[in-house]
């Protein structure tokens, strides 16, 4: 729950008992003060979440908290209580800050409710402060397309998405795993509850474990005061894992325990934390040979595959192009403030015939260049989309002279017993990684996915033994740096 600690300043002895006494039935942590100077160390020198205070004390005047928390930019919560208790004192303390008036005598009830009003509003603020700070997330609200694939997909949600059951949604980098997700939690019964995202992939190694759970003032050096972790945070509703493979063995231990007991502790903490939320997770690896390679726990695989989902590639819904072509125009022409263009029959024929190794992302970038590139035509043709792929620069050529290529002159000459296409995807990937002189940046780039799925691939390579005569030693220590940059 949000509110945990409750500074009690109140010095009539007996009232100071009974509330201590109600507090701690309650479940929180309380500490007591009788003075305002004993209050204004406890404040400097620990956190609390709410601070009930009496308006006369023996050195000041309770009120004067309010003042003493504003400019704060985290502060706790302050319910003033008075028995000579007046519409125009209440209306001034509301006016400095305070959350709540109790006048007394007033019962436990009356306690309890404005304390249960100030849990709520406490875990609002937090999750819109944590929101605020996010990225901006300007997904479309629904998924596109009439394939049957799709169709498959959208009826496996609605069946799903009513549920508590942790969903593990597992597809190639670009397909939508997260709009999938976020479709998820929209027709769930907890959308009107907090959706909290993580991004494994994202947070350093050493952030990661707080991230999750949160930490206590004083855990670590830079920890001034307590943070929510972002599974209290997503407390009643839901928390996405964005690239669950990337998290360490170490936290995958304790992230187990949260998805088995439903209750967890912060860094440097020692009190149990029970949570509600809801989990589901995303991954662009096959988890099983992440399994088999010792990367990833097979409990915790178990405990988050209850309901797996699998988002089909683009290429395996080609007829879902136009469409989706459609909303991306409508999207990127509205950004960048022109009509939005139509597309040409031979544009239409790239889009179609394209392999789309980024899946819907890179559908969704060709598309807004060629609106960029098109000037405003109200119509596009294939030039506007360049999806050829150039050769590199060398020192000597010049901008003129650049050629385009097709994939199938990175590749050896085709014998009479054809690839695989896992083997002409790592082909495609060596080769690449060769004209761009072991620059990984301008590999991904060149045959157009993601740096991190390159770093994935190459450690994939790395840990499955392959050693191609093509690979130079070069190579094979990019290969090595890309696989302790992705661990």
């Amino acid at each position: 729950m949000p509110i945990e600690k409750v500074l009690l300043v109140e010095d009539d002895v007996t009232l100071q008992r009974s509330l201590e006494s109600q507090l701690r039935q309650s479940r929180y942590d309380v500490v007591v003060a009788c003075t305002l100077a004993a209050a204004q160390a406890h404040i400097a020198a620990d956190t609390f979440d709410v601070v009930i205070s009496d308006v006369q004390l023996p050195d000041g005047n309770g009120t004067q908290f309010l003042q003493m928390f504003q400019g704060r930019a985290i502060r706790p919560l302050v319910i003033i209580i008075s028995g000579h208790g007046s519409v125009e004192a209440a209306m001034d303390c509301m006016k400095q800050g305070a959350f709540d008036y109790l006048i007394k005598p007033f019962t436990p009830e009356q306690l309890e409710v404005s304390l249960r009003r100030a849990d709520d509003y406490s875990q609002l603020v937090k999750v819109n402060r944590f929101l605020s700070q996010s990225e901006p997330d300007d997904l479309p609200s629904e998924l596109i397309g009439g394939s049957a694939a799709m169709q498959e997909l959208r009826a496996l949600i609605r069946r799903v998405a009513p549920t508590d059951a942790t969903v593990l949604i597992q597809g190639e980098s670009g397909t939508g795993k997260e709009l999938v997700a976020r479709e998820l939690f929209r027709t769930s019964s907890r959308s009107g509850a907090p959706y909290i995202r993580v991004n494994c992939a994202a947070i350093p190694e050493n952030l990661i474990e707080s991230e999750f759970f949160g930490h206590e003032r004083g855990a670590f050096t830079g920890a001034l005061t307590r943070r929510e972790g972002r599974f209290v945070l997503a407390n009643t509703g839901t928390i996405l894992l964005d690239e669950v493979s990337e998290v360490s063995m170490g936290l995958q231990a304790k992230l187990l325990r949260v998805l088995q007991e439903k209750e967890l502790e912060r860094v440097g903490g020692n009190k149990t934390i029970s949570i509600d939320v809801r989990v589901i997770a995303t991954t662009n690896r096959h988890l099983e040979e992440s399994i088999a390679r010792k990367e990833f726990r097979e409990d915790l695989y178990f405990r988050l595959n209850v309901v797996p989902i699998h988002v089909p590639a683009l290429r395996d819904r080609v007829e879902d192009i136009p469409a989706l072509a459609t909303a991306f125009l409508e999207r990127s022409a509205r950004r960048l403030g022109v009509p939005t263009p139509t597309l040409g029959p031979e544009c239409r024929e790239a889009l179609l015939s394209h392999s789309w190794p980024g899946n819907v992302r890179e559908l969704e970038n060709v598309l807004q260049r060629a609106v960029i590139f098109g000037g405003g035509a109200e119509t596009l043709s294939a030039e506007h989309l360049r999806l050829g792929r150039p050769r590199p620069l060398s020192r000597d050529m010049t901008s003129s002279s650049v050629q385009h290529e097709s994939a199938a002159s990175f590749l050896p000459a085709l014998g009479p017993v054809l690839p695989t296409l896992e083997q002409v995807e790592k082909d495609l990937i060596f080769a690449a990684l060769k004209r761009c002189s072991n620059n990984r940046t301008h590999a991904a780039k060149m045959i157009g996915i993601s740096l991190r799925t390159l770093r994935n691939k190459l450690s994939e390579y790395r840990h499955a033994g392959y050693r191609e005569a093509m690979l130079t030693r070069d190579l094979e220590d990019a290969v090595g740096d890309a696989s302790s940059e992705a661990a």
